[in-house]
C-alpha cells in the first residue's frame, strides 16, 4: 500500500495547561482522529492529507486541558468512512476516564439498523461540510434529516454563514437542531452585522441553532493569540443564547490560514472571554451534556 506524505502540519506536540482550571465535566466538542493510513484509508478526493492524530495523542490532550468528556467529528478525507471513529467509540469502556460522542458523515445510502448501531455507539448527528471537499452536499441532508430526527439527532454544519444564500430559511426548514461549526466560520472583519452572521444570530436567539465556539484561529487577522478581533462575534453569539453555545479545541487543527496553536492558548482565550464561572459551567459543561446526552454534572 502507497501511504500519502502529510500536506498539512500536525498538532502541537506539546500543549500546556490552561491558566485556569476547567469545571468538572468540562466537553471539548470538537475533534478529529486520523491514522493510521493502513488500516483507515483517505478517501481519494480530498483538499489535504493529515498527519497521524492518534487517541492515544487526543487522550494525553485531554488530560492536560482538563476535559472529561470528548466529541469526534468525522473529517472529511474520510467521507463517509466512519470506521475509524465508531471503532473508538465502539472501545470505550464504562469505567474510562473520558466519556466520548461523536458526529458522523452519511449519505441516502446508509440503513437504518446502520443509524441504530451509529446511536448504540455514541454518534449524536450528521455533519455537512460545505467548505472542504469530500462533505455531504445540502441537497442530501433533508430527506437525512428526517430519519435522524427519530433517534434525537442534530445536523452540524461547517460552512461560511457571509457565502451561504438564505441561512434562517433553509436550515430552518430542517427538523433537527441545527448545529454551526467555528462561529459561523465568518472572516472576523466582516463583523457582526455581515446578513449571514445576523441570520445566525437571529437562529441561536429563536432556539434553532447552536453554535460552536471554535477555531478563532480561522477566522481572525492575526497570526497568535490573543485574537481580538473574533472578541466582537463570539460575544454576540453568547448573548444572542449563552444556553446554546459549545466549545471545541479543533484538533489536530486542519487546513490552518494560520500557525499551529497551542491548545492551552485557545482554552485560554475562552477563559479570557468568560470570566463568569457561571457562564463557563453553562458553556463547557451543561450545554454539551444537553445537546450530546451526556449525564448531568
Amino acid at each position: 500500500m502507497n501511504l500519502s506524505q502529510p500536506t498539512i502540519p500536525g498538532a502541537d506536540p506539546m500543549p500546556r495547561a490552561p491558566r485556569e482550571a476547567l469545571p468538572a465535566g468540562a466537553c471539548d466538542s470538537h475533534a478529529h482522529l486520523f491514522g493510521p493510513q493502513e488500516h483507515y484509508p483517505y478517501q481519494h478526493i480530498r483538499s489535504y492529507t493529515p498527519p497521524e492524530a492518534s487517541e492515544a495523542s487526543y487522550r494525553r490532550l485531554l488530560h492536560t486541558l482538563g476535559f472529561q468528556r470528548a466529541v469526534l467529528v468525522q473529517p472529511s478525507v474520510y467521507g463517509t468512512d466512519n470506521r475509524l471513529m465508531l471503532d473508538t467509540l465502539a472501545r470505550q469502556r464504562p469505567d474510562d476516564a473520558i466519556e466520548w460522542r461523536g458526529v458522523a458523515v452519511v449519505n441516502a445510502a446508509i440503513t437504518d439498523a446502520e443509524l441504530q448501531h451509529m446511536d448504540h455507539l455514541g454518534v449524536r448527528g450528521v455533519r455537512v461540510n460545505l467548505v472542504f471537499p469530500g462533505g455531504v452536499e445540502f441537497s442530501d441532508i433533508e430527506a437525512l434529516s428526517r430519519r435522524i430526527a427519530e433517534l434525537g439527532w442534530h445536523v452540524q454544519f461547517l460552512l461560511d454563514v457571509s457565502r451561504f444564500e438564505d441561512l434562517a430559511g433553509k436550515l430552518g426548514r430542517l427538523p433537527t437542531p441545527v448545529v454551526i461549526d467555528h462561529m459561523g466560520h465568518l472572516p472576523a472583519h466582516k463583523g457582526t452585522t455581515e446578513p449571514g452572521f445576523a441570520a445566525l444570530l437571529k437562529m441561536l436567539d429563536n432556539g434553532k441553532a447552536w453554535v460552536k465556539l471554535t477555531g478563532p484561529n480561522r477566522i481572525s487577522a492575526h497570526q497568535r493569540a490573543p485574537y481580538q478581533d473574533v472578541d466582537p462575534l463570539f460575544l454576540a453569539l453568547v448573548e444572542a443564547n449563552s444556553e446554546h453555545c459549545i466549545f471545541g479545541t479543533d484538533w489536530p487543527h486542519v487546513q490552518l490560514p494560520t500557525p499551529i496553536p497551542n491548545d492551552g492558548e485557545l482554552v485560554d482565550e475562552l477563559l479570557r472571554l468568560l470570566p463568569s464561572a457561571a457562564l463557563r459551567q453553562r458553556i463547557l459543561v451543561d450545554n454539551p451534556a444537553r445537546l450530546y446526552g451526556f449525564a448531568p454534572s
